[in-house]
């Protein structure tokens, strides 16, 4: 017999579907599943410097990918060739054939942008390279792309005044955004945005249906990194699970376990991207931290 929780959503379902297919359907899609449908990703970021030095190409890292059973990759755009610049289309659908015949996805992308910019010749150029970018990703079939808020604030700036800038570059981005098919994701990276109660300030005011967090387990330094998580998830559209958390500014290994039970206590979807950072070899650093997230996922 079918409890009456799943009776009410059931025939909430049902009640749902007799309506005309009007969209949005709904604002931010509120929905659940009884399962969390989580896939794991590569972020490029862990292969930074041989990216960005030339000695990894793409295809080599797409194939490294394939091998250790990633389901995606997330293509920071900084290892795409002329960034800043968005290259030729055929460059771009070049590199999703590149990972659609490896049996990947690109789960995202991102871009170095500064939102905190008061000057608005130069706001307005930050904001023009995040467009840019969403026109890419939606080339890519990236579903994401991410964006910073700002650099740390230097002495004598005024957060509330700063915050302001960040809120109105990310509204017109992602309003933008919504025309591609693309979420504009705001990653709290520790430096203009240090807490869970900044990035809530943040969403609410942004209040955009295409518009999320990139949820960088790592960056908060200001309280229990696990408590802000949990305050934060329900903003969240993708990922970035590190080896360490930023407990009270002292770097700690991540306890996996009780992160991936958040997860999986949330009602998240979607990708896992994760990230490893600091010296030796990428490869094994990767391989090694992927075994460990998926023994904690069961």
């Amino acid at each position: 017999m079918l409890s009456l929780q799943r009776r009410g959503f059931i025939r909430k379902g049902l009640q749902l579907a007799s309506l005309p297919l009007i969209y949005p359907l709904a604002h931010a899609e509120k929905f659940f599943v009884e399962r969390n449908n989580l896939k794991l990703s590569l972020n490029a970021y862990s292969f930074n410097a041989a990216l960005s030095e030339g000695t990894l190409q793409l295809e080599k890292l797409f194939d490294y990918c394939a091998k250790e059973g990633f389901a995606a990759v997330d293509l920071t755009a900084y290892y795409i060739p002329e960034y800043p610049e968005v290259p030729s289309d055929g460059q771009l659908y070049g590199i999703k054939k590149m990972a659609h015949h490896r049996g990947l996805h690109i789960s995202g992308t991102g871009v170095r942008n500064d939102f905190t910019l008061s000057d608005p010749k130069l706001l307005k150029q930050e904001i023009d390279l995040v467009k840019n970018w969403v026109v890419a990703a939606a080339k890519l079939g990236a579903p994401v792309v991410r964006v910073f808020a700002g650099p740390r604030l230097k002495a004598g700036e005024s957060w509330e005044e700063k915050v302001e800038f960040v809120i109105r570059a990310c509204k017109e981005c992602a309003s933008f955004a919504a025309g591609y098919g693309v979420i504009v994701a705001l990653q709290n990276h520790n430096e203009f945005v240090q807490s869970a109660a900044q990035v809530d300030y943040i969403m609410e005011r942004v209040d955009e249906d295409w518009f999320g967090l990139v949820l960088d387990i790592g960056s908060y330094s200001q309280h229990d990194p696990y408590e802000e998580i949990s305050k934060n998830i329900r903003h969240a559209v993708n990922w970035q699970l590190k080896e360490n958390v930023n407990h009270f500014g002292t770097q700690k290994p991540v306890d996996l376990k009780r992160l991936i039970a958040l997860i999986r206590e949330s009602n998240y979807q979607g990708y896992l991207p994760i990230e490893t950072l600091g010296p030796g070899d990428p490869f094994e650093k990767v391989s090694g931290f992927l075994a460990r997230v998926q023994e904690a996922m069961g």
